[in-house]
């Protein structure tokens, strides 16, 4: 079995167990999490509760946050679901109703997965703590992406890369424009 089969496998047996969850947890709480992370609404909010209550990390914290939510979007959504046509799992895996409110675009990478990390990771150095607290609600929305059959378990890990990627990169933006023009 070379590397891709043992992948599809894998995103197969994952993609069916993660979706047959029926805890209350998973049946309440997951859905509540892909509502919030619909349009980045649930980042939105937490930029402006540390706007509000942290001061000036908080708007910086903040700032880098939402730079970063928009870098990955553009980089997930806008550039690699067009490089890559993966249909999404087949809705006979997924034995519950959320399978029917599935996207049409292309499964390759999860963009909810790719704005939860890039938010997380951008506010993580500027305010540890509350890249912390944006840490929990970004694992919910990553197992959400895979239990209601929207993505792949391999989407949601290339989601998460280009999310770390848009971190770093609109953390070193700054210094990389200031270093050019002045």
């Amino acid at each position: 079995m070379n590397v891709l089969e043992g992948l599809d496998d894998g995103d197969r047996r994952l993609t069916k167990r993660m979706s047959a969850w029926d805890s209350w947890w998973a049946r309440r709480m997951l859905p509540m999490a892909g509502n919030a992370a619909e349009r980045t609404k649930v980042w939105w909010a937490a930029a402006v509760v540390m706007s509000a209550m942290g001061g000036w990390r908080g708007r910086k914290a903040a700032v880098a946050g939402l730079g970063s939510v928009a870098v990955a979007e553009v980089l997930s959504n806008g550039v690699a679901k067009h490089l890559s046509e993966r249909p999404r799992p087949p809705k006979e895996w997924i034995p519950h109703k959320d399978v029917q409110e599935r996207p049409e675009s292309s499964s390759f990478p999860s963009g909810h997965t790719a704005a939860a990390v890039g938010f997380t990771a951008a506010v993580a150095p500027i305010w540890p703590l509350a890249g912390a607290a944006c840490a929990i609600p970004a694992v919910i929305v990553a197992a959400e992406r895979v239990h209601s059959g929207a993505h792949y378990p391999t989407d949601v890990a290339a989601g998460a890369v280009i999310g770390l990627a848009a971190a770093a990169l609109v953390r070193r933006l700054p210094r990389l424009v200031l270093q050019h023009w002045l």
